[in-house]
């Protein structure tokens, strides 16, 4: 039984090969896909495993003073900004022979030289010195190997330092041992969100593409296994035809799918899922996940197959007279209707969002578009048929409601694509434009930088007029310096019992700034907790903050205080590097904008928008071959139908016209449903944020030229069947079996 149904795979006539070359085709483009997409996951997995240096910790130093029996290393790790990006840096002194090396370099750059990644030196070389190469004392050494790195873009440099020098910095700690846990960071539980909820959204669609693939003139074959059937075959030898017929097909897929995908990956590498790329050897499947692609794809075709024979089994002359399947009923939008029911309410009850039922809500969601999409798909068929005229719209709506599970099959993969871009098309701009428009967009550009730390209010009275009097050289720069109040345990409260406020800015420096406020009239000096907003870590609070000052704000003196903080406006981006330069050897942290602020705070969003959307394209990928697929079937199916019809005087403009609405219509359809779902959860995420900021809109135009272009793709790839449509309903092809 084996080689008679290679026999009828391979030597069946040109229908038998087309068809087995169709499926080679879609099954190829699943499996490329899915090899795509587990590289990447393992790229993932491999860069956030790696030993993460910069989270080691050690004892504080404190009280300390050079030993020469002492061993180990000074470290003092923090990050900087340039140009929107981030710098890893790291001060370190041997103190002894055993000093600890960091992962990707041989040994520790010593006092006056500093290593950095290939990524860094680059910009070194390309950016003028005073705004960025000032920052690090020294000369260059060397490079830091891969070893220490997530990706080839990092910027990450290492500066050797003496004891003492790393001693006197901020949060400096004695390292003995280079910290072995894996580098994840605050963004590894959004990656892996965004990557569960691709991989729902991916895994269906392939899984439809496959079996498709495998059920391509299905009709045609149950018919023609119906028949063996009629002459004493057992249900058991059919069983092994369709199973060697759609495993062959499946394997041949496979394998040429890995061919594929060899061919794209260093295209795949390049692609920046978390916001850089990864190294291009991280970038491959494990071999398991090439032997399970390999031997599961076929497992998979051949069960696809056996499901779509079980009318075989049952009885071979009801399917040889064609039995009809029995209607979708309206129970299938239910699940649907419940899972947007409970993003709308229960999800987040007190106002803070339940995961766990956030994901039954979400796996309610995408199980009931499934679902639901057959019953639509037969009522807009009926309602089409009662409301238009002409015999391609007759012809196309009676079949689709005949049969909606078949029809609405195709295009499951491509609702789940539009499902998954639409909420991230409506939330993620809402989230960071709420990020970025705090005090109406007015802060965005100012540059804060805080100098006090445990134990020091701030920059004492001499050191921060000589810093103020640096600043001021520049042209175009205004400063507003924010004072600390050490005596502020001691200030009693107001009549109404508020805390005091424990900064002091001056008038002439606030009305520089005048969205934070105003001064009382005839006071020079006014008190507030102004470095609240420069040390916010989140944009959105400083809404609630301002204005902080006004007309009852209380008057205080700035003289003789120690500086806690400033803010700095230029409108010249080079003069604001130079700047940042010059604050870093005062500030215990990185100076950063208001708008980099936003920045790194909504960078968890877009990363986790760029898994999913890399994701949704991928998934748009195999719908469209799952569009191929099924409509090149539909018409090796349908040829002898086809074929009277045109012999009895139908056009052939009308076939194609049939073809096209019955493909058009549950993809539309679908569609609209999809993007509805996608509204429907993306609302409820932004109110239960409660930003004053953000608000949901209609998406931009990257929305509609992505997932609407590729709607249109669709919609095409189908019309490049329609060729084959006048050449298969030749009178030639009036033959019957």
């Amino acid at each position: 039984m084996i080689r008679l149904g290679l026999r009828l795979s391979l030597s069946s006539g040109r229908e038998a090969a087309a068809r087995l070359a169709l499926i080679v085709v879609g099954v190829a483009a699943g499996v490329a896909v899915l090899l795509a997409t587990l590289s990447l996951f393992n790229a993932f997995q491999a860069t956030g495993g790696r030993p993460c240096w910069e989270c080691t910790t050690g004892s504080a130093p404190s009280g300390w003073a050079l030993d020469p029996s002492a061993d180990g290393a000074l470290w003092s790790y923090r990050e900087d900004f340039y140009a929107g990006r981030t710098i890893k840096r790291l001060d370190a002194a041997a103190l002894g022979t055993r000093a600890p090396v960091v992962p990707g370099l041989f040994r520790m750059p010593g006092p006056g030289q500093y290593d950095v990644s290939p990524a860094l030196a680059g910009l070194l070389d390309s950016a003028p010195r005073a705004e960025l190469a000032d920052r690090f004392p020294g000369t260059r050494a060397g490079l830091i190997g891969d070893a220490a790195l997530s990706g080839p873009d990092e910027l990450v440099i290492v500066v050797g330092r003496t004891p003492d020098e790393v001693a006197a910095m901020p949060g400096a700690r004695q390292v003995d041992v280079v910290g072995a846990e894996p580098a994840i960071d605050d963004g590894a539980d959004v990656y892996r969100f965004g990557f569960g909820v691709a991989a729902v959204g991916l895994i269906v669609p392939l899984m439809v593409l496959v079996g498709t693939a495998t059920r391509l003139a299905a009709a045609r074959r149950e018919t023609r296994f119906a028949a063996i059937r009629l002459v004493g075959a057992t249900t058991r030898q059919i069983n092994v035809l369709a199973t060697v017929d759609a495993a062959l097909g499946a394997l041949a897929g496979a394998m040429a799918g890995l061919a594929i995908f060899q061919l794209v990956r260093p295209a795949v590498a390049g692609v920046r899922i978390t916001g850089a790329r990864f190294f291009p050897e991280l970038v491959t499947p494990h071999l398991w996940q090439y032997a399970a692609v390999l031997g599961g794809v076929p497992v998979v075709a051949a069960c696809a197959a056996l499901w779509s024979l079980r009318r075989v089994r049952i009885s071979p002359l009801g399917v040889a007279r064609k039995t009809t399947a029995s209607p979708p009923r309206a129970w299938r939008v239910v699940p649907l209707l419940a899972g947007l029911g409970m993003f709308a309410g229960p999800v987040y009850r007190n106002g803070k969002p339940d995961e766990l039922l956030a994901v039954v809500a979400l796996v309610l969601i995408m199980a009931g578009l499934m679902l639901a999409g057959p019953w639509l798909t037969m009522v807009a068929a009926r309602l089409t048929a009662r409301l238009t005229r002409g015999g391609a719209t007759l012809l196309a709506t009676r079949r689709l409601a005949a049969d909606p599970k078949t029809a609405f099959r195709s295009v499951s993969g491509l609702v789940l694509a539009v499902f998954i871009g639409t909420t991230i098309a409506a939330l993620v701009p809402a989230v960071v434009a709420g990020q970025q428009k705090v005090a109406g967009g007015t802060l965005n550009d100012v540059l804060g930088a805080t100098f006090a730390r445990p134990g020091v209010s701030g920059l004492s009275p001499r050191a921060a007029t000589e810093l103020l009097d640096r600043l001021r050289a520049h042209p175009g720069v205004e400063v507003l310096p924010i004072y600390a109040r050490p005596d502020i345990e001691r200030v009693p409260p107001g009549p109404d019992g508020p805390p005091p406020a424990p900064y002091v800015v001056e008038c002439a420096g606030l009305a520089l700034f005048p969205v934070l406020g105003r001064c009382p009239e005839s006071t020079r000096a006014v008190a507030g907790n102004f470095a609240r907003i420069v040390g916010a870590d989140n944009p959105l609070t400083v809404d609630r903050l301002l204005p902080l000052a006004g007309p009852a704000s209380p008057p205080a003196v700035a003289d003789g205080l120690d500086m806690a903080a400033i803010m700095i406006t230029t409108p010249d981006p080079a003069t604001l590097e130079r700047l940042r330069t010059l604050l870093a050897g005062y500030t215990v942290e990185a100076p950063m904008t208001f708008a980099e602020v936003a920045e790194v705070r909504a960078d968890l969003y877009t990363r986790a928008e760029n898994v999913a959307l890399a994701m949704v394209g991928l998934t748009l990928v195999a719908g469209a071959c799952g569009l191929v697929v099924a409509a090149g079937g539909g018409l090796v199916e349908r040829r002898q139908p086809f074929t009277l019809l045109r012999l009895a005087g139908t056009p052939t403009r009308t076939l194609a016209a049939v073809v096209l609405l019955e493909s058009a219509l549950p993809l539309v359809l679908a569609a609209a449903l999809a993007a509805g779902a996608g509204f429907g959860v993306a609302e409820p995420l932004i109110d239960a944020l409660a930003m004053r900021s953000a608000s949901i809109a209609i998406p931009g135009p990257v929305y509609f030229a992505s997932l609407g272009g590729g709607l249109a793709a669709a919609l095409l790839v189908i019309l490049t069947t329609l060729p084959m449509l006048r050449r298969m309903t030749m009178p030639d092809n009036a033959r019957f079996e």
